[in-house]
């Protein structure tokens, strides 16, 4: 796929109006009010996998509504101090998968949490555990249109809202320093990264590549890829439903989120990625922070001959080092 999007000298610059409700905060507010009355970890179990260098546990934390979220939490062996926690979100379709799936981050000395995501990990990997009891308003079968008509009942209102209290639930686990906790995805997961770094002021740093849910009016008229794929398609059997999708997605919307973020950030993006057009990336980044009343550190790398891989096994070690510098510095 050849390059489609705006050229780098106007993605640089690409700062668009979003349309944001009046609501926007308010919104959230309740809606994670409600989701904290609880503690957040109801349950840790010692799993063993085979691997001599890392510990992990099955973890069942209380997400939205207080429903079961599962996640696989992992400490190096041997680990004697507190460790900075990296929050870990999986992509559109996946599950948490199995234990020793995702190793780099434990790997790196980190203590590592991989959400499970609800009512997904039926399209890649090895599946997930969540169930989404939340799942039958009105909507397609696919995860982007589940209760798309109605921003309260949309997929992405439990799933964000799940992400947050993963970062509750790993700030309560034993061997993990509370204060340099940290949101790490691609694609979808990046998008719940963004969100959770403008739902919780006090993270450590947020890093993203190709997130899915930023520019998202934009995405749905550049690409037919993925999840938009899947909002176009439903809009196109609900003619007239333009309106209410609408206004339901500007409740999600990554780059609000952004514009709301205080922590560090680290991006990375391919200008031929289709699935998550790099206009939305930029728009993100771009707007990140705005709001806050900060400037935090944030950088982003762009691969231009990439797809929605971005920089892969490249930018993973750009983020390594990048996150190595930023806690240090927090330390200091």
């Amino acid at each position: 796929m050849p390059a489609f999007d705006l050229p780098l000298t106007e993605l640089e610059r690409h700062r668009p109006d979003i349309e944001e409700p009046a609501d926007f905060d308010a919104f959230w507010t309740s809606t994670l009010k409600e989701a904290g009355q609880t503690d957040a970890v109801v349950s840790v179990r010692r799993v063993e996998t085979g691997l001599r260098l890392t510990r992990t546990w099955d973890v069942t934390f209380r997400g939205f509504a207080g429903d079961p979220v599962r996640a696989w939490f992992s400490l190096p062996a041997g680990a004697g101090e507190l460790l900075p926690s990296v929050v870990e979100f999986a992509g559109y379709g996946r599950g948490r998968g199995l234990p020793h799936e995702r190793l780099t981050w434990v790997n790196a000395g980190y203590a590592h949490l991989l959400m499970d995501n609800r009512g997904q990990g039926d399209q890649y990997g090895c599946g997930g555990d969540t169930p989404d009891p939340h799942a039958a308003a009105p909507g397609g079968p696919g995860p982007a249109v589940r209760g798309l008509l109605c921003a309260a009942d949309y997929h992405y209102r439990r799933l964000i809202t799940d992400a947050v209290r993963a970062v509750a639930a790993v700030r309560g686990l034993p061997g993990v320093d509370p204060g340099r906790t940290v949101a790490v995805g691609n694609s979808q997961g990046g998008g719940l990264a963004l969100a959770v770094a403008g739902l919780v002021p006090d993270l450590a740093a947020v890093l993203v590549t190709a997130p899915l849910l930023c520019g998202i009016r934009r995405a749905l008229d550049l690409t037919d890829a993925g999840p938009y794929g899947e909002i176009a398609a439903y809009l196109s059997v609900h003619r007239g439903a333009e309106h209410a999708a609408y206004r339901t997605l500007s409740y999600v919307e990554g780059v609000s989120f952004a514009r709301r973020a205080q922590a560090p950030a680290h991006f990375g993006v391919g200008l031929r990625d289709t699935v998550c057009p790099p206009s939305g990336t930029y728009a993100a980044f771009n707007r990140y922070a705005e709001l806050a009343g900060t400037d935090p550190r944030r950088e982003i790398h762009t691969y231009p001959f990439n797809g929605h891989e971005g920089g892969d096994a490249v930018q993973v070690r750009r983020q390594l080092d990048w996150l190595e510098t930023v806690l240090t510095d927090r330390r200091r």
